[in-house]
């Protein structure tokens, strides 16, 4: 298989470039050089992968998108490739070409060979590994294989010498993961000031802690990462990377200044934050403390707190996020009796601070602390809607519902900011505005501050903020304003309400948070609204979760409204789905045996519901 490329290998990069006309007269002996040093010369004297090596390592990264037949063959596969790439580590680490290869071929590596392969990297010092993980492409392939060292006790049960064999491959990465954690602490700085090195920092101090995430990929242009927290997976790690831990950590807190003045630096130390959190949270804990001392111990101006400076600074404000996020009580409780209490609405309505805030109120729902921080922000609720800043508004409503306090309070600042507290013939359009988080006057285009409205003003204006504000309400002890405002809307508007990418989720949280008797009466509402509902994207999912909380009656009058419009629902692309998860063909043929099994169905679930509670 590899003899095969090799075969092909002189006859493209070699014969054929000799007689290239852009030799510069040198002919074939400059490039069979250059082709036996594996190298060539650019960008002011820096060594490049030569032409003929670089279309090597993309026939290698083609076959192994081919895959394997059986262990044998990949492990022959991947011992050629690392001997090609022996002696040229870096050079193939630089490369992009390499670099990618590399980095698909390291996971199917022993730890010996990925161990040999970071020894290569480090030269006999271990000192070149910081240029190798400062670059744009090498940085990736150091990643690729410290990453490697979680699979440092995989192996089958075998004879005591090759048990031997396998501590002594897993010790030469082991090494080479604290020579290169040694190389970081020497160079601390401009490790983690770099766009590259940084990346390498942070998958190092994962590594040191005994969890990862998915391997970081490059970001294509034009596509947008989601906001979503990567899973993280444990593993066990050697005793050694339990005390490197301890000492790269305190590496860094040596340059805990950077971590407030420059972006990339407190990447790295919220990574730093979120690693021992998870894996040593009693040093998580000392760290937070240092942390914590340096940012309110800097100078401001006499009578202010540093933090409410840093609270407004774009590069130390998603450090204190991470820090709040992580605080235990005591600390949390520190921070706003000493340096924000008082100060709450006027971060609130700043464009950066906005966000800390948004965090110290979901940290602080389940302490006593909410209350008086609860009372503070809601004396400038208008002013934070007024600025735009829901999050807050929502992270609010949220927090009440988690801690089962202050709800009445919110509610009824919510129906005066929207102004639909009085007269009392408002309460019923209290739905709408929170939803698309107009006034009162703003939604029905009304002048007059008084009295009801003669006309229906179709559902309109839906908006996320809007729709993550009632799905909090929802989860309300008392929510019997936001249900009745739901029931006086007319079925078109509930259709709408359903098949809104936004309001889809109010509509269910609302029908599958009521008792059985509000559900009945919404779903009343909803008649003749079935089938369409069961055709649209997102209302064929409010649909199934109706289903899923439903009683056996209500089952059964859904179902007689659908089975009708058979032909439609099988040959639409979503309401497919529900004719077999309904199971109306067993609805129609055998309509007691049915109910037999949807009576079965409810008192499991109902059953199920009590042990929960």
């Amino acid at each position: 298989m590899l003899d095969k490329m090799e075969e092909r290998k002189p006859g493209k990069g070699g014969e054929k470039k000799r007689r290239h006309p852009d030799d510069d007269g040198l002919g074939g002996e400059k490039k069979r050089r250059e082709g036996e040093d594996g190298e060539k010369k650019k960008d002011g004297g820096r060594k490049r992968l030569d032409a003929m090596s670089v279309g090597y390592f993309r026939r290698v990264g083609e076959r192994l998108s081919e895959g394997f037949a059986d262990d044998e063959e990949r492990e022959m596969f991947v011992e050629n490739v690392l001997l090609e790439v022996k002696g040229k580590a870096s050079l193939v680490a630089m490369d992009q070409t390499g670099s990618i290869t590399l980095q698909r071929l390291l996971p199917l590596s022993s730890p010996e060979q990925v161990g040999e392969v970071l020894t290569e990297l480090g030269g006999e010092s271990g000192s070149e590994l910081k240029a190798v993980s400062c670059d744009r492409c090498g940085g990736h392939v150091v990643e690729s294989a410290i990453r490697q060292a979680s699979r440092w006790m995989e192996s089958p049960q075998k004879e005591a010498s090759e048990e031997e064999e396998e501590e002594e491959s897993a010790g030469v990465l082991e090494t080479q993961v604290l020579s290169l954690s040694q190389v970081v602490r020497e160079n601390t700085e401009d490790f983690i000031k770099h766009a590259h090195g940084s990346y390498v920092v942070r998958t190092l101090l994962h590594v040191l802690a005994g969890c990862l995430g998915p391997p970081r990929t490059e970001t294509r242009p034009g596509v947008k990462e989601r906001n979503v927290a990567p899973q993280l997976t444990d593993f066990e790690i050697p005793t050694s990377f339990w005390y490197e831990l301890k000492n790269l950590t305190e590496t860094l807190m040596d340059n805990v200044n950077l971590s407030v003045t420059d972006v990339v630096a407190s990447a790295v130390f919220q990574t730093m934050l979120t690693v021992c959190h998870r894996k040593r949270p009693k040093l998580c804990k000392q760290l937070l403390k240092r942390i914590t001392e340096y940012l309110t111990s800097r100078s401001a101006a006499p009578g202010v707190s540093p933090l409410l400076v840093f609270l407004k600074d774009q590069t130390s404000s998603h450090l204190i996020e991470i820090i709040i996020q992580l605080s235990h009580k005591s600390l949390l409780c520190s921070l706003y009796k000493n340096h924000l209490k008082g100060h709450l609405v006027d971060l609130a309505l700043h464009r950066i601070a906005n966000f800390p805030i948004q965090r110290l109120i979901a940290a602080s729902a389940k302490c006593k602390m909410f209350l008086k921080l609860f009372d503070e922000l809601l004396e400038g609720a208008e002013a934070i809607l007024a600025a735009g800043h829901m999050g807050v508004i929502v992270q609010m409503a949220d927090s009440c519902a988690e801690s089962e306090e202050k709800q009445d309070d919110m509610m009824k600042c919510l129906m005066g900011a929207f102004h639909c507290a009085e007269p009392g013939s408002r309460h019923t359009s209290c739905l709408p505005l929170f939803m698309s988080l107009l006034t009162y006057e703003v939604y029905y285009h009304s002048d007059t501050a008084e009295g009801g409205i003669d006309m229906q003003v179709p559902l309109s204006s839906i908006c996320y903020h809007g729709s993550r504000l009632v799905q909090a309400l929802a989860r309300f002890k008392e929510r019997s304003l936001l249900l009745n405002s739901l029931r006086s809307l007319t079925p078109a508007d509930l259709l709408k309400l359903a098949s809104d990418p936004s309001g889809s989720h109010v509509l269910q949280a609302l029908i599958t948070t009521s008792s059985d008797k509000g559900r009945g009466k919404i779903l009343r509402r909803l008649e003749g609204q079935y089938v369409q509902m069961a055709c649209s994207r997102l209302g064929s999912r409010v649909l199934e979760a109706i289903w899923n909380c439903a009683s056996v009656n209500q089952r059964q009058s859904i179902a007689q409204e659908l089975v009708p419009s058979e032909n439609q629902l099988r040959s639409d692309q979503f309401a497919r789905h529900i004719w077999p998860k309904f199971a109306l063909s067993h609805f129609i043929q055998r309509r007691a045996h049915w109910q037999e099994i949807q009576t079965g169905e409810s008192k499991k679930r109902k059953l199920f519901s009590d042990i929960i509670e």
